[in-house]
């Protein structure tokens, strides 16, 4: 198994995060727009101006920090590289043991295993689920298989990952994998010279709209599904459906037009409103979803 980033992290000293404190208002810089990646609950708040996907230049950091990441800029006469940005190919896996409980065929969850069992890593950066809720997210530094298996499936709700940067500080970690959405990726890319580690990979995933909250997450299964409480994931799918997985392996369709607009207007962060990300550019690997009859042999992805 192979996975080489292309850039390695230095540190910066340690003064220079000492006087800064985590918000603890709830009242954050990006304000209604703020995709709650974490940053600012950690003392790399100091660095929200640079990092943040929705302050000052935007997503436009994006194309200023490829070159920074993958080693040239995407280039604007191929398509390719506009729509996906930077990238040396595009593959189609299939997990040939699919993890139970994953959202589709546990792809992410099978290379995060993967890296930690061969050495390649010595900490993984993931949302496993709150204890008495899987779709609720609980950001951890998994340390073994077990707790990366703790991760798998999709929790749809902003998650502060990021806010768990700081634990890295005398862990003995040296080398991170993160897994995380665009906007989180975004903002780890601009702190990482500061995280003093010997090597970063970067797995990420295609972002879908995420709820600003599990009460929001709630309003928005009880109309796509028939079956709120059983829902397991759900993705909103090429084929303009939405396709909810339930516990004990069901599967609803339901088509985008048949869902009520007017009672789902709440029901999406701001964030992923102003998201041009969508493709997580600035990761090292990216997994997103190409067909989703392939859960029934381990789940298909570009």
């Amino acid at each position: 198994f192979a996975f080489t980033p292309r850039m390695q992290t230095q540190g910066a000293g340690t003064d220079w995060h000492k006087n800064a404190r985590p918000i603890s208002s709830g009242r954050y810089p990006a304000k209604e727009l703020c995709s709650r990646c974490g940053i600012c609950d950690s003392y790399f708040v100091s660095k929200v101006k640079e990092a943040c996907p929705f302050l000052d230049n935007g997503m436009s950091k994006v194309e200023e920090m490829e070159e920074r990441v993958h080693g040239r800029e995407r280039n604007k006469h191929n398509r390719d590289d506009l729509y996906f940005g930077v990238h040396e190919s595009r593959l189609l896996c299939q997990v040939t043991e699919p993890v139970d409980g994953a959202q589709w065929g546990g792809l992410v969850t099978t290379i995060a295993c993967c890296m930690l069992e061969q050495g390649m890593v010595d900490a993984v950066l993931c949302v496993a689920s709150e204890h008495d809720d899987a779709l609720s997210p609980r950001p951890i530094l998994a340390r073994s298989v077990q707790q990366v298996l703790l991760s798998r499936g999709v929790k749809p709700i902003l998650t502060p990952s990021l806010e768990l940067l700081p634990l890295l500080d005398g862990s003995g970690v040296s080398r991170l994998l993160v897994c995380g959405v665009g906007c989180q990726v975004q903002a780890l890319r601009a702190v990482e010279p500061l995280l003093g580690l010997e090597q970063l990979y970067v797995l990420g995933t295609n972002c879908v709209d995420n709820a600003p909250s599990r009460q929001a997450l709630s309003k928005f299964l009880h109309v796509a599904s028939r079956r709120p409480g059983s829902v397991s994931g759900y993705e909103f799918m090429a084929d303009y459906n939405v396709h909810v997985n339930l516990r004990g392996g069901g599967l609803e369709v339901v088509p985008f037009f048949t869902l009520p607009a007017h009672e789902l207007k709440d029901v999406i962060a701001p964030s992923c409103y102003a998201c041009f990300d969508y493709t997580n550019a600035l990761a090292d690997s990216v997994r997103s979803e190409a067909d989703h009859r392939g859960r029934e042999g381990g789940g298909y992805a570009p």
